[in-house]
């Protein structure tokens, strides 16, 4: 699997000696989307972003406002039937991935991230547990947690 996914460009971004964790809690789904936009403003193309959560607690709310911040204006919806999507409108196309309904890849067709992830994109995997370490570095890895009600913490390192 790593040699069909090696064309795959990895965050530009030097290595660091300590990784940088940031903590944000929120209380509404727009606070939400707001830190979303907040890390998207930092994205270069082909940036890979991971983000991991349970059900239901706002990983794709997140992944909306990323999407927002970088130029999308299609509806930005859960793609866990439909394994993906990809988002125009704005310099860049925006790939967001949920791989929630998978127990692995090796049943997939091989090539089955790279009509998602490109160089010349950004990505956002749900899941992304399930296609691990062939995803490579990514420029952000994001961990939300649900604390009750429209609570979220939400750390991005």
């Amino acid at each position: 699997m790593k040699a069909i996914l090696s064309h795959r460009r990895v965050s530009r971004k030097p290595p660091t000696v300590e990784s940088r964790l940031v903590r944000h809690e929120t209380g509404t789904p727009e606070e939400t989307e707001a830190v979303g936009a907040e890390l998207a403003r930092r994205l270069d193309r082909g940036d890979l972003v991971l983000v991991t959560g349970e059900l239901g607690s706002g990983k794709t709310t997140f992944v909306r406002g990323a999407a927002r911040a970088l130029g999308v204006t299609d509806p930005v919806t859960s793609p866990t039937f439909t394994i993906g999507q990809v988002y125009g409108g704005g310099a860049l196309e925006v790939a967001h991935i949920d791989l929630y309904r998978l127990r692995s890849l090796s049943g997939e067709d091989p090539a089955l991230l790279d009509d998602y992830l490109t160089p010349e994109r950004i990505g956002f995997v749900e899941w992304p547990e399930i296609a691990a370490p062939e995803l490579g570095r990514p420029a952000a890895r994001v961990t939300i947690e649900h604390l009750g009600g429209d609570r979220r913490a939400i750390e991005i390192e």
